[in-house]
């Protein structure tokens, strides 16, 4: 029996060059099959059910190119202290949780900023300890490179003021505060959720995201092995939403290289690149910077993955057809991953794979350049908390922040995300920030660096396809993924549309 066909009558944007904008769009069998006028489509397949959206703008589907989206799953049941502005509002949060919880439960949550809260420096067990004595508490600032722990918490991970900092990381004294790989000595302290709390945030999380318009998304490690097993698992079941590029822990590279695990392109879910740590994040002061650092004389940051282990594990990664895709936030970070990447520049380019730098955040203009044939993977909704930080912190690179139209300028590829559950994977917010650049302060970042929404809407739909070599999304023309997203206005409210 031939699958039904299916007309889409709506003013639709395609990104495709030879024929930009149609009336109407004919699917079957989860493929675009013609683009054209209503007529035409009528003409070619006069069976065929219509549906009608002529009050709507139809688009390729979204794609958020950067969450980490079990971990999102999961954060919709914890403690949100994103809007938090003070730290006794974190408090009366921790408070009112505790009430209703058993004493010795655990009580995660996060999404806040030391700068909303008012705070000059990293806040101590003692003030959580006031609200929260008999319930261990773990509270990760909204960029995930600080965790702000209770004595309790501290308690039950064996932390004490003794205790060595890890490599990569810091034990912030008086005790409260842990920075970058030091967080994992908490993280191990937690109860190990099930299988299926993992199944069950893993659909949390992919549901979410299609409820809010999208139809894909780059997933970027930094969770346990269970994460990616329960969206194959849903993947297997064919409950899995959204269309999955999935990236790999450096850690794990031999033990996936030694059980055969390659690019393995089709289906819902997909393993295409492998992950690494340059630096930290702005908010808890880790980025890494060059001379002078931060203005408020807290250093340079902290470097994370070395240079060397980046190349000799993406030269790894580039062997299994995996792509190199490295966090990097800090303007000596962008520099160290870019040195790295000349070197693998040549073995990519044979292998078809694009190199790939996470966030992107602050760049030297000298750097710029060097991301030609790069893929920018950025996050504008970032920009939004982050400026005035910008402003206080590094006012000598805040020309060169979220520097989107430079970067595009350069011949990189922008691929837009969330960072979720760091930040909401809300596409409004996205095309709000990079075309006003407007930062929650209402003063404007480095106007220049805007884009156009057209500009925005390409960065959520086909840079992030291009970036995971993905030829049959973020596009609408024959052969296509029949995988849209309907809009009341482009950046306004959407909503996914597969077929």
């Amino acid at each position: 029996m031939l699958a039904p066909l299916t007309v889409i009558q709506a003013r639709t944007l395609t990104q495709d060059e030879t024929r930009p904008e149609t009336e109407a769009v004919l699917v079957g069998a989860g493929r675009v099959l013609a683009t054209g006028s209503r007529e035409d489509m009528r003409s070619l397949a006069p069976s065929a059910a219509v549906i009608d959206h002529r009050d709507a703008l139809l688009t390729p589907g979204l794609c958020d190119a950067h969450t980490h989206l079990v971990s999102y799953g999961f954060s919709l049941s914890e403690l949100s202290l994103h809007g938090a502005g003070s730290v006794q509002e974190v408090l009366s949060r921790v408070a009112a949780r505790t009430a209703t919880l058993p004493a010795g439960t655990w009580i995660r949550g996060g999404g806040f900023l030391m700068t909303e809260l008012g705070l000059s420096d990293y806040p101590t067990a003692e003030l959580l300890d006031e609200v929260s004595p008999h319930h261990p508490v773990l509270l990760y600032s909204r960029d995930l490179h600080m965790a702000w722990a209770n004595s309790a918490a501290l308690r039950a991970a064996g932390v004490t003021l003794s205790t060595a900092d890890p490599e990569g990381g810091r034990i912030v004294r008086p005790l409260g505060t842990l920075l970058e790989t030091a967080t994992e000595l908490l993280a191990r302290a937690l109860p190990v959720p099930s299988a299926a709390e993992y199944l069950a945030a893993a659909k949390a999380g992919a549901d979410d995201l299609a409820a809010r318009g999208y139809v894909s998304t780059h997933t970027m490690a930094f969770e346990a092995p269970d994460a990616p097993r329960a969206l194959q698992a849903l993947a297997a079941r064919g409950e899995l939403p959204l269309r999955v590029w999935a990236c790999l822990p450096h850690e794990r590279l031999a033990h996936a290289r030694d059980l055969g695990l390659a690019l393995n392109p089709g289906g819902l879910f997909q393993w295409g690149g492998v992950k690494f740590f340059a630096d930290g994040a702005l908010g808890s002061r880790t980025a890494w910077l060059h001379a002078p650092g931060f203005a408020d004389g807290s250093g340079t940051g902290i470097a994370l993955d070395p240079p060397e282990l980046i190349r000799e594990r993406g030269r790894e990664a580039l062997a299994l057809g995996l792509t190199p895709v490295t966090h990097a936030i800090g303007d000596r970070a962008n520099t160290e991953v870019l040195d790295v990447y000349d070197e693998l520049r040549a073995e990519a380019k044979a292998r078809g794979i694009r190199l790939r730098i996470e966030h992107t955040q602050h760049l030297r203009p000298e750097d710029l350049p060097r991301f030609e044939g790069l893929t920018a993977s950025v996050q504008p909704i970032h920009m939004q908390a982050d400026a005035a930080m910008i402003r206080t912190l590094m006012p000598h690179l805040q020309e060169r922040s979220y520097a989107f139209r430079s970067l595009q300028a350069a011949g990189a590829v922008l691929a837009f995300g969330s960072d979720a559950p760091v930040a909401p994977p809300s596409p409004q917010a996205n095309f709000a920030a990079a075309t006003t650049r407007l930062g929650d302060d209402g003063q404007p970042l480095a106007p220049a660096e805007a884009l156009t929404a057209q500009e925005v809407l390409w960065a959520h739909t086909r840079g992030p396809a291009i970036a995971a070599g993905w030829d049959d999304e973020g596009i609408i023309r024959p052969g296509a993924r029949a995988a849209f997203t309907l809009w009341d206005h482009l950046g306004g409210e959407a909503r996914a549309l597969v077929l």
